[in-house]
């Protein structure tokens, strides 16, 4: 998983520092997987290899399995990931640099800018479990897209499962088309939303993305990473 330019054309980013390609967002035919949260996104994307894909994803999963050593030692824990709705693409870019520039949160990515040619579930896997934080831009499309309600709902259930992603779920509420509270899921209600239109906006932000938190986070995942690399190489 890596970071790459805030640019959308027809292909999304590479998961390494040193290259970056484009967007595919249409992450609509996993919703009738919503129903069957595991353990971990990792379970659902394992469960998810059984079913029928096209040849031209099946070819680019292949090739992500069969990613030379020295490539995957590029790959970074990111900051944050932020998922939303297709229609909000340029909404996601303008919180991401937002974020990355005003706040010095980085690096960050948005989900279209997750590697074509892959499968959703396993670049929501990685997107997820890739990062410290998990952003919800919590707009009027967000639930409008079946895709982003099962987001949502996978990540709250990862986030319950696993004790080192405790409350890293963040729903945020950006200035453009936000999401009316009355509108919100209550599984989400019951989460403190960012208010970009707060003003005390600054403060949440200094608050929820705290450095040791990213930190241990980011230990985690190195020590779980390397592990599946022993186990691949053994």
């Amino acid at each position: 998983m890596g970071i790459g330019k805030s640019k959308i054309d027809s292909c999304p980013l590479s998961l390494s520092l040193s290259k970056s390609h484009n967007v595919n967002t249409s992450q609509r035919h996993h919703e009738s997987d919503s129903k069957k949260s595991e353990i971990s996104l990792r379970d659902v994307a394992e469960h998810s290899n059984t079913t029928e894909v096209p040849t031209g994803e099946q070819e680019g999963t292949e090739g992500a399995e069969e990613m030379p050593e020295e490539q995957a030692e590029e790959e970074v824990f990111l900051k944050f990931v932020i998922l939303h709705a297709e229609d909000d693409t340029d909404e996601a870019l303008r919180v991401q640099d937002l974020l990355q520039n005003d706040f010095g949160i980085r690096p960050g990515i948005i989900f279209a800018e997750m590697p074509c040619g892959r499968q959703h579930l396993q670049n929501l896997d990685d997107a997820v479990n890739g990062s410290a934080w998990t952003i919800l831009l919590l707009t009027e499309n967000f639930l409008r897209d079946t895709w982003c309600k099962f987001q949502f709902y996978t990540s709250l259930m990862n986030s319950v499962n696993r004790h080192h992603k405790y409350n890293s779920v963040i729903p945020m509420r950006p200035l453009n088309n936000p999401l009316p509270r009355e509108k919100t899921p209550f599984a989400l209600r019951t989460i403190n939303a960012l208010e970009e239109e707060s003003r005390g906006f600054p403060t949440q932000v200094e608050r929820i993305f705290q450095e040791s938190v990213y930190k241990t986070q980011q230990t985690i995942w190195k020590e779980t990473r390397n592990m599946v690399q022993r186990q691949f190489i053994a």
